[in-house]
């Protein structure tokens, strides 16, 4: 337990920043298996607009700190190319 003011103000945002990321965590498996789950389907209309929310969504966590831009990009990236082996298909 901590003994000082500011180590424990340290234990108070460790706690509220380790929420926030457990948030954006779930959130990120949630939209990015909301695109698999549409291509699994071969649902291209579905797919795409999945694409769209998870390209949006990344670039927010950019943002807000919780991902790397280039990770961001990355993870669209793949996911992008999974959904256009929908359209030549």
């Amino acid at each position: 337990m901590a003994n000082h003011k500011s180590a424990e103000k340290r234990a108070r945002q460790t706690i509220k920043r380790t929420e926030r990321n457990r948030f954006y965590r779930t959130r990120l498996k949630n939209i990015t298996k909301g695109v698999l789950v549409a291509v699994e389907a071969k649902d291209l209309d579905k797919a795409t607009e999945a694409l769209k929310l998870a390209n949006k969504s990344f670039h927010s966590f950019v943002n807000k700190g919780f991902l790397k831009k280039q990770t961001a990009s990355r993870r669209v990236s793949r996911l992008a190319k999974l959904v256009n082996t929908l359209k030549s298909a």
